[in-house]
This record gives structure tokens, C-alpha cells and sequence, in this order.
């Protein structure tokens, strides 16, 4: 793990979307950081070890979609599927396709498998499959103003983990979309979906990944400005439901959307996403690690006298939509 040391950031921007503003100041302490999003490997030993049955692989109570079709209702997730041309942005439909059987074990449903993209980020990550990680990892999701902090690497006011420019002097310095979305991706990697973690350079921290690939869950509820509502996963707060959302984190530093879904993909940008929203672009990353007593290893001698939280990478969605 990583120690991000804490102090006081700007959470937010008046630069790109609006439900990302206003910019308001954050405290944030110092915290341990996975080092980059949990990936397929990690999480199938945790699901080894603990039988987790993930979102994804339940099928969807009727009652939470009046009106469906039946014959939709089965387990499965959306996985991203490049249209066959230019398409109107404004509907993500077009390009997020409910695929009966994706999950974590089949990122591209039935015939696919997680085994030949081991250390890629997991996807079809749940909420609940989120913190169920965390808890058994002894950590905990980040908070929204903690991921944010983090994100940044030390760097204030900038759009990106390295600065304001996607692709200074040309350079790729994450796994983003490049080519016309999202029917043709060029992307000169060979990244047309997620990529292994830590395949570009990490933040002024060290931490990979956290512009670009996957967005990661928070532990922050959704709320128009800004607000922290309770957090069940923290104590308080009511029983999850359909409706419930959280912030993912992806894009640049402060991004974040009001509405369930992301409709294309910028470095550190932030969105509201149902707890049980599952997309091939989804996965994890932790919070307080609830098993350690004095600090995590490698903390510097005499850094702090209480320990720092630890934080788990949990992605929530994959870097193609």
C-alpha cells in the first residue's frame, strides 16, 4: 500500500460538468492507498475464500423493475459493444448492451473469462460486492474527497494526475478512449477495453490507475452538492435499494454526474451510479484497515501517531464507455 499524506484540497470544478461544482475545500488525513484497482486474480481469491455471490451473478427482483420484460430479468450485466457508426451522445444506450451472464467471471458474458486478464481490473462490481471486498481485506471504500486527494498526486488546480493536457507532448499517460467514440477505438496500445493495472506511469504518489481504465467506488452517497450523506457500509444511514447512489471516480481529478451511468469517458471524472449498476468498465479499491494496530507496513517510523485508514480500489465500471 501506498501513504498519501493528508491536508487540505479542493474538491470539485466550475470547469467541466455541472454537477461537479461547486469547488469546495476538503480536509482529508493521511491514508493508506491500494497501490492500483483490485484485480481479477485478488478478487477471485477473495471469492474463493468467502463464496461471495456477486450482483451480477443474481437475477433482478422483479419488484425493483415494474414492467420489465421477464425474459430480461435473468443474471447478467451491460458490457460496452462499439456501434457501427457515429451515434447521437446523448443516449448511452446505444453503446451499453444487457448481456445475460456477464459478470466478473465473464467480462464479455458467456465465453469469456476473467482467467486470461488476471491482473486487469475486476468489473461487474457491485456496491455491496465493493465493501464485501473491503471488509474482507480489512479495509474500507475511500471517500469521495480522499479519492480526489489522492487522484491528484500532490498536484493542486489541475484537471489530471500529471497536469492540465490529456496527452502532454503526445504522451499516453493512462488507458482513456482514443479515436471517434464509440464505434472505433485506436487506441495504439491495444487497449480496447481495460488494460493490466500499472501499465502507464502512476501519480506523484505512486498510484496507478487512477486516472483512466476502470471507475472505482467510493464510499460517498450521491448527493447534488456535495453533500456526505451517511454511508451504510460506515454505520447509520438505511438499508441499500435499487435506487441507492454512490460516486464513481475515473475520469479527471474532480469529475462527477448526476445520472446513473456514464456516457463516455474522460480522465478523473466522477458519477453517480446505482449500487447495483454493473457495467464491464466497473471495479474496486479500500478504505480503514480495520486488522492492523499500528499502522500499515512500511509506514515511515514516527510519521504519525495514530495509524492512517487504509483504502481498497474498487473498480465500478471499465475504461470503454
Amino acid at each position: 500500500m501506498v501513504l498519501v499524506p493528508g491536508g487540505t484540497d479542493v474538491v470539485g470544478s466550475a470547469g467541466w460538468y455541472v454537477e461537479e461544482a461547486p469547488p469546495r475545500p476538503a480536509e482529508v488525513g493521511d491514508v493508506w492507498f491500494d497501490q492500483h484497482p483490485v484485480t481479477n486474480a485478488e478478487f477471485a481469491r477473495f471469492v474463493e475464500e468467502t463464496e461471495h455471490v456477486t450482483v451480477a451473478e443474481v437475477a433482478p427482483d422483479p419488484a425493483d423493475f415494474p414492467g420489465a420484460d421477464p425474459a430480461l430479468l435473468v443474471p447478467g450485466s451491460q458490457v460496452f459493444t462499439p456501434t457501427d457508426g457515429p451515434v447521437h451522445l446523448g443516449d448511452w444506450t446505444r453503446w451499453w448492451r444487457w448481456q445475460p451472464g456477464a459478470s466478473w467471471r465473464a467480462p464479455e458474458g458467456p465465453g469469456s473469462t476473467w482467467a486470461d486478464r488476471g491482473d486487469h481490473p475486476v468489473v461487474h462490481v457491485g456496491w455491496e460486492d465493493a465493501t464485501a471486498y473491503a471488509a474482507w481485506a480489512g479495509k474500507a471504500l475511500a471517500t469521495e474527497a480522499e479519492w480526489e486527494h489522492a487522484a491528484r498526486g500532490g498536484l493542486a488546480g489541475r484537471d489530471y494526475a500529471w497536469g492540465d493536457e490529456l496527452h502532454p507532448g503526445g504522451a499516453r499517460l493512462a488507458n482513456t478512449w482514443i479515436g471517434p467514440f464509440p464505434w472505433r477505438s485506436d487506441d495504439p496500445d491495444g487497449h480496447h477495453r481495460t488494460s493490466p493495472v500499472g501499465s502507464y506511469p502512476g501519480n506523484g504518489y505512486g498510484l496507478a490507475d487512477m486516472i483512466g481504465n476502470v471507475w472505482e467506488w467510493t464510499s460517498t452517497r450521491w448527493t447534488d452538492d456535495h453533500g456526505s450523506g451517511p454511508s451504510p457500509c460506515c454505520g447509520g444511514g438505511s438499508p441499500l435499494v435499487e435506487t441507492d447512489r454512490f460516486v464513481t471516480k475515473a475520469a479527471h481529478t474532480s469529475a462527477r454526474r448526476t445520472t446513473a451511468s456514464a456516457t463516455g469517458r474522460r480522465p478523473g471524472r466522477a458519477t453517480a451510479s446505482g449500487t447495483r449498476r454493473l457495467t464491464s468498465g466497473s471495479g474496486v479499491s479500500c478504505g480503514p484497515d480495520r486488522r492492523r494496530g499500528d499502522g500499515a507496513a512500511g509506514a515511515p517510523a514516527g510519521h504519525h501517531s495514530r495509524p492512517a485508514p487504509a483504502r481498497a480500489r474498487s473498480p465500478s465500471r471499465g475504461s470503454a464507455g
